[in-house]
C-alpha cells in the first residue's frame, strides 16, 4: 500500500540520496517550484546527496543552464544525470551507424557535441532520411503536433531496417499549462510500426547506472535501500524506481494530477484506483515536492 505523506522531511533521514526528477517535480518548464526547492535545499543541508535525474534529451551542461534561468539554484542538487548523455555515450559507441537522421529541434543540436566519456568515439554525421543508417531523435521538431505526422518517414526506415535512438523516453511533458510530445512518444510510435526503438533514459538502466557513477564520482556510493527516486511519471520513475528496487516518492500533482484528483494532495481513492490501473505500488505518494 502506497503511503501518502505530507511533506519530504517526512521520510528524507532513511535516505542518503534522491534522484529527482526536473520536468513536474522541480519545475513546470516554465518556473521553479519553490517548495521543492526550499525542500532539496533542506535535504543537502542533511547530509543527502541530490542527482536530478532527467530525462532530458541534451547534455547535463546545458541543462543547468536551463534551470538556473527557470529558478532553480545550484545548492538545491548536488549533481545531473541526463537520458541525453546516457543516449550520446551510446551513440557515439556507433550503436545507430555513423551516418544519422536527426528528429528534434535546434537546441537539441548540443546532443552532438563531443562526449569524454567514450573512449575512440565514432564520428557521427547528419544526413538525410535516405542515406541514414540509423536514426537519433531527441523529440518532435514541432511537439504540439501529434506523432503520426512521422508515420511515412517510419515505413520507410523501418523497411530499411534503421534502429531509431530514443534521447527522451517521456511520452509527454506539461510546460505550464500547454501539454507537449516527447521524443518517446515517437519512439512508442516507431515500435509499433515494427521498427526497433532504443531506450537510455528512465525507466531503463542505462540512466540508472550514470547516476550512480555521478553519486561514486561525489565519494557517496548507498546501496539501494538508501536511495529515493522522486518523480510524476508513472511510467518512467515509478517504474524505474521499481526495476532498480529502490524507494519511490510519486508526484501526484504531476502528469497524473487528474487522474488521482490532486489539489494540494492526491484523493486517497482516487490514487489507488490510478495506482491499481498502472499495476505500480510506489512506496510513498504526495501531492508536490515538498
Amino acid at each position: 500500500m502506497t503511503e501518502i505523506i505530507t511533506q519530504f522531511s517526512d521520510i528524507s533521514a532513511n535516505y542518503d540520496a534522491a534522484f529527482v526528477d526536473l520536468w513536474g517535480c522541480m519545475h513546470n518548464g516554465v518556473t521553479a517550484f519553490p517548495a521543492a526547492v526550499a525542500a532539496m535545499q533542506a535535504f543537502r543541508a542533511s547530509g543527502g546527496k541530490v542527482v536530478l535525474l532527467t530525462n532530458a534529451p541534451r547534455p547535463r551542461g546545458p541543462v543547468a543552464a536551463q534551470i538556473k534561468g527557470l529558478g532553480i539554484p545550484d545548492d538545491a542538487w548536488d549533481v545531473i544525470a541526463t537520458s541525453g548523455d546516457s543516449a550520446r555515450a551510446a551513440m557515439f559507441r556507433g550503436v545507430v551507424g555513423k551516418k544519422v537522421w536527426f528528429i528534434g529541434e535546434d537546441h537539441d543540436q548540443a546532443f552532438f557535441e563531443p562526449l569524454q566519456l567514450v573512449d575512440n568515439p565514432i564520428e557521427i554525421t547528419q544526413v538525410p532520411l535516405e542515406e541514414a543508417e540509423g536514426i537519433v531523435c531527441c523529440g518532435p521538431d514541432d511537439p504540439h503536433a501529434d506523432p503520426s505526422v512521422y508515420r511515412p518517414q517510419f515505413l520507410y526506415a523501418k523497411q530499411k531496417g534503421l534502429k531509431l535512438l530514443c534521447a527522451n523516453p517521456d511520452i509527454v511533458v506539461d510546460r505550464g499549462e500547454s501539454r507537449e510530445y516527447c521524443a518517446g512518444a515517437l519512439a512508442a510510435l516507431y515500435t509499433e510500426m515494427g521498427g526497433e526503438s532504443l531506450y537510455f533514459g528512465k525507466p531503463h538502466p542505462p540512466i540508472y547506472d550514470l547516476a550512480r557513477r555521478r553519486l561514486d564520482a561525489l565519494g557517496v556510493s548507498p546501496n539501494n535501500a538508501r536511495i529515493i527516486a522522486i518523480g510524476d511519471g508513472i511510467r518512467t520513475d515509478v517504474l524505474g524506481a521499481s526495476g532498480e528496487d529502490m524507494d519511490c516518492l510519486f508526484i501526484t500533482g504531476g502528469l497524473a494530477a487528474v487522474e488521482t484528483k490532486t489539489t494540494t494532495q492526491p484523493d486517497p481513492a482516487a490514487l489507488q484506483t490510478y495506482l491499481e490501473a498502472e499495476m505500480l505500488t510506489p512506496t510513498f505518494a504526495i501531492g508536490y515536492l515538498r
